[in-house]
């Protein structure tokens, strides 16, 4: 069971040849057993869990399962889910108990899914480390030294450790892919608007977007079968007729048209990452594909624009914030303004208040022109080079990231190197692209090594079909941490 896939859970589970509540037991026993090690889990209720397991059990032997029905996924700590406690991360919300479901929770529930526990993560989903939380930084399964990247560090560790077959996380300027490429395993970021933000705590509204981490493509798509579909509660969720992306994975890759960004492999990009991606590569040609170059031009600006735009709407949606109506507040204040004041101050982490703080200046008068404007027109640059880009081509490769994971502390104190750990995810945030990162080798440090694709809107179907005919001729993803197996 440890090393099963979703689908793989998901037959024996219809068959009956294991129940949901022994394989959610199984996981609960794990993130108990490694989960604390690694801080994977902010909140985990076995109560709660094996109520839903036992639900399952009862609609599976009644005939009425889907494919996911009795899976235990883990779900990342921005997500409300009713009855369970929805930190994101930060002291401000420590003592929030969601009152009611997100979306993605109750697309989850309606599928029979159950939940396995709420991840850690990057506070208020900034960061790109996992070391911004209030509840201390994930551990990265392969290397404990180094961080599993973030902001959805806890999802990408707890699928790597085989904590839960898959996860949630919250991708808005890599948070899904970069975690991914660090820990080995399978993220998607899909098409913004695709997946509804209602009850997705808000970082950057034109930004977040929700997605699925596992360990094989195939299980991606059965996941976004599911997160996938309109939401009248989101005035950003698109109305769309319903997809099957699991449809195209059969298709055989011959003919399909590579692009590659010189942007991706000029200066900044370390060796054993290039080594590895040229390797993913030479075996897309293997498998029929051909692979023709393409200009980002303006993808060098996707990192000062990012941080304009996203901290700009961070300051506006963290002023819900105050402590008047929930979360932390205060102990001792001697007014109003005082009990703001000192409730963010003690509730906020530094990460936070940076941005809160550049948010607010680049979106103050006599700023607003020069900044903010000038991002947003920026941001349509990055947009149209896209757009050009993918009248040569099909998909878009190249690394995730432009080195393996780094060490946990080696990046805290110079925050532009942190954000820099993003510049090849963040263009496609501000494009509102869909991209995915899958396994992809190893580097020097033995850490893997995350191969990026990015495809046009709507496109997720085809990078679905491209990554896994990819995982049908290698092994990558197969790949364990050492030390995680534990009892069976």
């Amino acid at each position: 069971m440890l090393n099963f896939t979703v689908k793989q859970l998901a037959a024996d589970l219809a068959a009956r040849r294991v129940s949901s509540v022994e394989v959610t037991q199984y996981f609960i026993k794990r993130i108990n057993a490694l989960g604390k090690a690694l801080n994977a889990f902010i909140s985990v209720d076995e109560e709660q869990s094996l109520a839903s397991a036992r639900a399952a059990d009862q609609r599976l032997a009644a005939g009425k399962g889907g494919p996911l029905t009795g899976i235990p996924l883990a779900h990342k700590d921005i997500f409300c889910a009713k009855g369970w406690l929805t930190t994101c991360g930060s002291k401000i919300l420590s003592n929030f108990v969601a009152p009611y479901d997100a979306h993605v929770i109750e697309r989850f529930n309606q599928a029979g899914a159950v939940i396995a526990g709420k991840t850690n993560m990057d506070e208020f989903a900034m960061g790109s480390s996992n070391e911004t939380s209030f509840y201390g930084p994930v551990q990265n399964p392969w290397d404990t030294a180094a961080v599993p990247g973030g902001s959805s560090g806890g999802s990408a560790a707890a699928v790597a450790a085989r904590l839960a077959p898959a996860a949630t996380g919250t991708d808005t300027g890599g948070s899904i892919r970069q975690p991914a490429a660090f820990t080995g395993i399978c993220g998607l970021k899909p098409t913004y608007g695709v997946v509804s933000r209602y009850g997705m705590i808000a970082f950057a509204s034109s930004l977040d977007q929700g997605g699925p981490f596992a360990k094989t493509a195939e299980d991606l798509a059965l996941m976004l079968n599911v997160m996938a579909g309109f939401d009248a509660r989101d005035s950003t969720s698109l109305q769309r007729v319903p997809e099957d992306y699991t449809r195209e994975l059969a298709q055989p890759l011959q003919g399909l048209r590579i692009g590659l960004p010189a942007e991706f492999f000029a200066a900044g990009l370390a060796s054993d990452v290039a080594r590895a991606v040229d390797a993913a590569l030479a075996e897309f040609r293997r498998l029929g594909c051909e692979t023709v170059e393409v200009r980002l031009p303006n993808m060098r600006l996707s990192v000062p624009v990012y941080y304009v735009l996203a901290p700009a709407e961070a300051s506006s949606n963290l002023a819900r914030f105050d402590g008047v109506r929930y979360g932390y507040r205060a102990p001792e204040y001697s007014d109003l303004l005082d009990m703001y004041c000192k409730t963010r101050a003690q509730g906020f982490g530094a990460e936070v208040k940076r941005r809160i703080l550049i948010g607010t200046y680049v979106l103050s008068h006599g700023y607003y022109d020069a900044y903010y404007i000038k991002a947003q027109k920026l941001r349509r640059l990055i947009a149209q080079d896209f757009a050009e880009a993918f009248r040569q081509c099909d998909v878009i490769m190249g690394p995730t990231t432009p080195t393996t994971a780094f060490n946990l502390g080696e990046k805290a104190g110079d925050p532009v190197q942190m954000y820099l750990s993003d510049i090849y995810t963040i263009a496609v945030n501000l494009a509102g692209l869909p991209g995915m990162s899958i396994p992809a080798g190893f580097g020097d440090r033995n850490h893997p090594v995350g191969l990026q694709l990015i495809g046009n809107y709507f496109g997720e179907a085809k990078m679905l079909n491209a990554a896994h005919q990819y995982q049908q001729a290698t092994d990558w993803h197969l790949r364990m941490p050492d030390g995680i197996q534990g009892e069976e």
